[in-house]
């Protein structure tokens, strides 16, 4: 698993920082969570290919985190591979912003797409939102590359199931902002033990195929008619990794908290230091204190933040420009996301990062 941060600021994008995008590649497929205003130029930057991404999740419909997912759907259509195929998720409402966006543009998606809906809770939809009546869904007419999707309705057990393979499952789960929000739990199955080599050598099974097959679980009938048990050269199980990966928030449910509950990784927004807690919680947002209180809560081994106001510029800036690191706090008006980070430690104990553009962290 390795997650690689196309854009890591807030509202809009800088030369220093791109507006929200993630990418999390795992056995080769690429998903993306948030597509801000720009982040087909992220792509660039990066060793990530667009025609890689399988899957698209979008955390809530501010502009900062959907700007930029048409034209990155028509980029994806120059870098296609066979059989492409694309399905997105995010809330409702996101159907009808991508049709009017290609339609009226005219543009041609050169593969099938599917957006799938998330239909929020009331309690996710705050009062000045549901006084502002608009049309959110619309089915009546299809963009011409588009095949209709699901609707997805929150469970009994209080996440919406997305999908699940044979070897991970992603759940969303809902958070507080000033729009329907929400985060993703991406969690992978407990993986078969490692091969005992010399066991399998000194049962006779030289190195190859089979190798893989007892790997699997599958057990091996041998030429003289012997079986050989894949649990006898099996050693225990391992549990899988877990990844939560927040959109813009200021709380989180407690149910959604044990939804995330030990997390290998947390991605959590920290888009204000604490003497704007006041600003930042009215605006929908968290400090680097509650972004700590959630890691604290979830057991998060790591805490990487992202979406930074533009005020605060990464460490690489002050680097590019050669300020002393005991000057890293701040350069006259401007801030160093350092000063986040010294926040946060106050409160969390766990390894902590500030993501910059086009960094890369593997779980």
């Amino acid at each position: 698993m390795e997650i690689i941060f196309l854009g890591t600021g807030s509202n809009n994008p800088t030369p220093v920082r791109g507006a929200s995008a993630t990418c999390f590649r795992y056995e080769g497929d690429v998903w993306l969570f948030d597509a801000g205003e720009g982040t087909q130029t992220q792509f660039m930057k990066s060793t990530v290919k667009p025609g890689k991404v399988t899957k698209i999740f979008v955390t809530h419909l501010h502009g900062d985190h959907i700007f930029g997912l048409p034209g990155l759907m028509c980029t994806i259509g120059q870098n296609i591979v066979e059989n492409k195929k694309l399905e997105i998720y995010g809330p409702i409402g996101l159907r009808r912003f991508l049709r009017t966006s290609l339609e009226l543009s005219r543009s041609l998606v050169t593969y099938p797409y599917t957006v799938h809906e998330l239909i929020p809770i009331d309690e996710q939809i705050p009062d000045d939102i549901k006084k502002w009546k608009i049309i959110e869904n619309e089915d009546s007419y299809l963009h011409p590359s588009e095949t209709l999707g699901k609707q997805i309705s929150i469970n009994k057990n209080e996440h919406w199931n997305l999908f699940e393979t044979e070897q991970i499952n992603i759940k969303a789960i809902w958070i507080r902002h000033r729009i329907p929000t929400f985060g993703f739990v991406i969690e992978q199955k407990p993986q078969k033990g490692s091969l005992n080599v010399e066991a399998l050598k000194a049962a006779g099974l030289t190195p190859g195929p089979l190798y893989k097959k007892i790997k699997s679980g599958e057990n091996i009938k041998l030429d003289s008619g012997k079986i050989l048990e894949a649990s006898d050269f099996l050693g225990p199980s391992k549990p899988g990794k877990k990844v939560t990966i927040l959109g813009d928030c200021y709380d989180v449910p407690e149910k959604s908290i044990e939804i995330a509950k030990n997390s290998d990784l947390l991605i959590h927004e920290c888009t204000l230091e604490e003497s704007f807690k006041e600003k930042a919680v009215s605006n929908g947002h968290s400090t680097p204190s509650m972004a700590a209180k959630i890691a604290n809560s979830i057991s998060a081994k790591c805490l990487i933040l992202n979406h930074f106001s533009q005020r605060y510029k990464p460490l690489s800036y002050f680097v590019e420009k050669n300020i002393d690191r005991e000057n890293l706090e701040s350069d006259g008006e401007i801030q160093s996301v350092h000063k986040l980070i010294n926040e946060v430690k106050t409160f969390y104990t766990g390894n902590c990062i500030a993501a910059e553009d086009i960094f890369s962290y593997k779980i």
